[in-house]
């Protein structure tokens, strides 16, 4: 089978700590055939990389391609066709800034997933949420207090963002739903959250029998459950009970980061979203509520990073920037940097990711079987993360699943 040869670069195996020289990959149709030295290939298309870098697409493991603006409120004026359009043109950004995987976490259905994969529109491939849970007046409750019932599901875009369920009946309904509905995990609102009107920052949501019914409903169908959570009591609470991911977690304290080290559960900060949001969201309608609890979270994100670390919790790569404030997504290299060594972000944006999605195989490493999602770079990205400001370094190749998306050597 006719595939093209990588050769004349530097290899970057997120393992290591260093770049390897000499290493050659050999794609055939859409999955990595070989790695290794002087491979033997008559019939490859030879792409020279000129002394760059190899290395994997990576994965943003906390993503919203459905939320095209910083004020939530304005996605009511949206129908649900612009949505998508606006979701093609973040996920193409996203793309083109090296991420060829993403994890949604709210608001993206099976039609964009699956439009993506049958070739209807370029964009990295999706793990979806669906809709997330939450209870009246969590965190993904967007109504106005004027509002007495959840929004249809026809009518505009903050109907596809999450599904407002009260007590047990309603979780497992709502749960089976979003199941049913093609998607790969759920994600719940386990506590208050920066953006959402009514509810304190560390409010804990769900009561404890609902969070159960709905880890084992999800354990059920093979999948696993997500929560946004900030606050330590919340975050406890949820992973006691079995959540595996936590996403945000600035208020982590290192009893309950030992609780996530020994269940084994993943967190995905998203420092750059506070840091956004601290420089630019007030010209986007956030009140002063919402800036000051960002301030909290901005302030307290880097050393719940270094209190899971020193426990030894896995931790992924996420951004959750909203519209407008997308083209700041590379940022969160630089600031992670503050407390990481560059070749543990790009770890966290790789293997780490691809192990979150249960997709070690397929993902997040550049080795025989896996899926041809590449990058080629300048410079050493386990070095330096200087080279990811302004949107990120040159990137000369950008390839999914054996198909360029980025050609520039050939």
């Amino acid at each position: 089978m006719a595939g093209y040869l990588f050769r004349g670069g530097r290899f970057l195996d997120p393992n290591k700590t260093d770049l390897i020289d000499g290493m050659e990959v050999l794609v055939e149709g859409e999955r990595i055939k070989e790695v290794s030295r002087k491979i033997k290939s008559s019939d490859a298309t030879v792409i020279d990389l000129k002394g760059l870098t190899i290395m994997p697409g990576m994965i943003d493991c906390h993503v919203h391609v459905m939320l095209p603006e910083v004020e939530v409120r304005r996605i009511e004026n949206y129908p649900p066709t612009m949505m998508a359009f606006k979701a093609a043109h973040l996920m193409q950004a996203m793309m083109s800034r090296g991420f060829t995987t993403l994890r949604d976490t709210g608001g993206c259905d099976f039609g964009i997933r699956d439009s993506v994969e049958a070739g209807l529109v370029a964009g990295p491939r999706l793990f979806i949420a669906g809709r997330t849970m939450t209870p009246t007046g969590g965190h993904g409750d967007a109504r106005r207090r004027t509002d007495h019932k959840p929004f249809c599901l026809c009518c505009n875009g903050l109907s596809l963002l999450s599904a407002i369920v009260d007590g047990v009946p309603a979780v497992l309904h709502g749960v089976r739903e979003e199941m049913r509905r093609g998607a790969d995990f759920i994600k719940i609102m386990a506590s208050g959250g920066v953006a959402s009107p009514y509810d304190p920052l560390e409010s804990v949501q769900f009561t404890r029998d609902e969070v159960a019914a709905i880890v084992e409903e999800v354990t059920n169908w093979g999948s696993y459950v997500a929560a946004h959570a900030y606050g330590a009591d919340a975050i406890y609470r949820a992973v006691d009970i079995g959540i595996r991911t936590i996403e945000h977690g600035n208020l982590l304290d290192e009893k309950t980061a030992k609780l996530m080290a020994k269940k084994g559960a993943f967190l995905v900060p998203t420092l750059v979203a506070y840091d956004a949001i601290k420089r630019r969201a007030r010209e986007y309608g956030f009140t002063d509520d919402n800036m000051a609890k960002n301030e909290r979270v901005y302030q307290a994100g880097l050393r719940s990073i270094e209190i899971a670390k020193k426990a030894g919790v896995e931790i992924a790569f996420g951004s959750d920037l909203l519209g407008q404030l997308q083209n700041d997504h590379t940022r969160e290299f630089q600031i992670r940097a503050q407390v990481l060594k560059p070749y543990e972000i790009i770890r966290s944006a790789t293997l780490t990711a691809a192990k979150l999605l249960r997709r070690e195989k397929d993902l997040g490493e550049l080795k025989p079987g896996a899926y041809a999602d590449l990058l080629v770079v300048e410079g050493n990205p386990m070095l330096a993360t200087e080279m990811w400001q302004d949107g990120g370094p040159a990137i000369s190749v950008i390839m999914k699943g054996g198909a360029f998306y980025r050609n520039r050597l050939h």
